[in-house]
């Protein structure tokens, strides 16, 4: 396959180097777009006020563009701009950090590639349930065998898949299960601090009450150790309110 890569936690992160090799491994063309520096959570964010700038990277075997701009700004420059020929896939990650139930609006990793699957093109979006992963090579053998495996040209128009690996090796991973998302919601706070010269900053911190997660939904499954994907749609459509409105309003 020809993968456009990208990922949110910038171009020289552990997950996205882990992938780009493991994908030349098995046999795959790879062009990397990604983010220079971090970019998480910044969503489906898109640069209109400033120019975007590219700077290509080349050291230790890795070959890749890196963009002065988000996740979507590297799929969009990529698709329309940088790359010669349109990819069979956008693959993005893997991401230092689960993206579950909601994560997947906040998520520049989800976004990059909803973005691809906006135009036309099959994605995956790849995390992992660890904030600081040391090494996620083989999380990344494990995605570039699954590739081949999946029905491509079966799925839907404009489908994400959205794979999500648990804390630790790969081989103490239950199997994968199939699995609608996480609907409950983050309990939010914020934490507050002060700077060197007294002033006030705040931090924000977060997480999903355990009684609000249901169990047989990713966030749980993952929590218990199981490899997850989710097939994802962005139809917003609210049908059940259409229909309340409808029968009131119309």
């Amino acid at each position: 396959m020809n993968i456009l890569l990208a990922n949110d936690d910038g171009i020289q992160a552990v997950g996205l180097r882990a992938l780009y090799f493991a994908l030349i491994e098995a046999g795959h063309t790879v062009e990397v777009v990604a983010p220079v520096t971090e970019q998480s959570a910044v969503g489906h964010a898109v640069t209109l006020s400033m120019p975007v700038r590219v700077k290509e990277f080349r050291e230790n075997g890795f070959v890749g563009r890196g963009v002065y701009g988000t996740p979507v700004d590297c799929v969009k420059l990529g698709l329309s701009t940088l790359l010669d020929e349109k990819p069979d896939l956008v693959l993005s990650g893997i991401n230092a950090g689960a993206n579950v139930g909601v994560d997947i609006l906040y998520s520049g990793t989800v976004s990059a590639a909803t973005e691809g699957a906006l135009m036309e093109i099959p994605a995956m979006a790849v995390s992992m349930d660890d904030f600081n992963p040391v090494d996620l090579s083989g999380q990344a053998r494990y995605c570039a065998d699954l590739l081949p495996k999946v029905p491509w040209d079966k799925l839907p128009r404009k489908c994400v898949l959205n794979l999500n690996f648990p804390k630790g090796a790969v081989e103490d991973a239950g199997g994968m299960v199939l699995c609608p998302h996480t609907r409950a919601s983050y309990e939010d706070w914020y934490d507050t601090r002060q700077d060197p010269r007294g002033r006030p900053y705040y931090w924000l911190d977060g997480a999903i009450p355990p009684e609000r997660i249901s169990p047989d939904r990713d966030r749980a499954l993952l929590t218990e150790g199981h490899i997850t994907l989710t097939p994802l749609h962005f139809d917003f459509t609210d049908r059940a309110a259409m229909d309340i409105l409808d029968s009131e309003l119309v």
